[in-house]
């Protein structure tokens, strides 16, 4: 079955003992980790516990399809319910749970890892249509996720942070759940129990070179600036920043940009619509944000994302250079931020 969002974080502190097997799948890996061990400590609390945890990889899985039963049907020696640990799965263990979600041999819980599934997946669409298997898409954390994540992980360590701070560390943060938790116990570490992180604490703490010119070949690309942006995209690029991560973080921003653009569009100053941003806009970016908003119109913007989201598919599918075309495709970004006429 499919859970409803709002039952997701009672359902992994105390899964339903009828729910038999849960799938964890989607792009974020540190996600589908951290949920995944949620779900097996709501079992197990200690998950090196060998008469209690068995963990399995698909390929073993694969190579004797009957130890998925066997582990689910042992009694732990030392009492309590039994956690099974598929790690790796894909399409091709689905007839296995086929089977094993249609007669249940015991009481463990079946905790299974996958990489991204499509809707089409055999593997997802059997856990969603069994009403004792429970599928959970695991994807990167919006700026309200990790604003959450940001206060829970410091409050852990009776750390907390300014209001800038945070700011800094929602837009530069990464999208993987299990990363963002180590920069931020590495924050807290720094700034020591029960002490308080300030904005530079955290641009010191959190930030790298990649991600600061990163941050400036997007801002270069919104403002139009052809030259400095092939300047920074080279330096990103040669510090290993992938093409893909590129395109998504300018077609983010361009995102943020539009939604504002079209409260500008509807009367709302720009100022105002600054102002009343949410999450708020870094400091630091605002000016940016003003001549941009100025720049733009909505129209252009949307030409803008669907020429990135273009882009993107390209990498994927065509073998054509992934640099060339993220080069190409935030030129062409950077030329409709200044039209000959609107």
């Amino acid at each position: 079955m499919k859970l409803a969002p709002a039952r997701l974080g009672a359902f992994l502190k105390g899964p339903d003992p009828a729910i038999g097997a849960v799938l964890l799948y989607g792009s974020d890996a540190g996600l589908v980790r951290e949920r995944a061990d949620i779900l097996a400590r709501s079992v197990c609390s200690d998950l090196a516990d060998p008469f209690r945890v068995a963990d399995l990889g698909s390929a073993a899985l694969a190579a004797d399809p009957a130890r998925l039963a066997d582990e689910a049907a042992q009694w732990s020696l030392t009492g309590g319910r039994r956690v099974v640990r598929v790690r790796g799965a894909g399409d091709g263990v689905t007839r296995i749970f086929v089977g094993f979600l249609a007669d249940l041999p015991g009481e463990a819980l079946v905790v299974v890892e996958a990489a991204e599934l499509s809707a089409g997946s055999s593997l997802r669409r059997t856990f969603e249509e069994s009403p004792r298997a429970v599928a959970i898409g695991c994807y990167p954390d919006a700026p309200r996720d990790r604003a959450a994540v940001i206060q829970q992980t410091l409050l852990a360590h009776r750390v907390t942070a300014s209001r800038d701070a945070t700011l800094y560390l929602i837009d530069h943060l990464g999208e993987d759940r299990l990363l963002t938790r180590s920069e931020l116990d590495k924050l807290a570490l720094y700034a020591g129990d029960g002490g308080r992180v300030e904005l530079d604490d955290a641009i010191l703490s959190v930030s790298d070179s990649a991600a600061l010119e990163l941050d400036d070949a997007v801002m270069a690309a919104a403002e139009g600036e052809a030259g400095r942006l092939e300047r920074v995209l080279a330096r990103v690029l040669q510090e290993g920043e992938s093409p893909v991560t590129i395109i998504r973080a300018v077609l983010r921003y361009l995102h943020r940009l539009h939604a504002l653009s079209l409260r500008v569009g509807r009367g709302t100053s720009i100022e105002d619509a600054i102002r009343s941003a949410r999450p708020p806009i870094f400091f630091k970016h605002q000016e940016g944000v003003r001549r941009q908003l100025a720049l733009w119109r909505e129209p252009r913007l949307r030409t803008a994302m669907a020429h990135l989201a273009a882009a993107e598919v390209q990498m994927k599918t065509t073998g054509l250079p992934a640099e060339t075309l993220c080069r190409e495709a935030l030129l062409t970004v950077a030329q409709l931020a200044h039209p000959r006429r609107e």
